[in-house]
């Protein structure tokens, strides 16, 4: 289950809720302030590495 970043519009605060993607969100409410219908924020999403790009080798010249 994916979770989702949400503001409010009211007191913009942000939060996330863990929700199926099929989840209707119009019940959704400001843990905050209470108010209704926060909006969904895009977000990125962040990927730990070694730092090195690994190299695709096919073996042809």
């Amino acid at each position: 289950m994916p979770i989702y970043e949400y503001q409010c519009k009211t007191c913009e605060s942000k939060f996330e809720v863990l929700q199926s993607i099929n989840a209707d969100n119009s019940e959704l409410v400001c843990p905050d302030c209470g108010a209704k219908k926060p909006a969904k924020v895009f977000s990125s999403f962040a990927s730990i590495g070694n730092g090195k790009a690994a190299a695709c080798d096919t073996g042809s010249t």
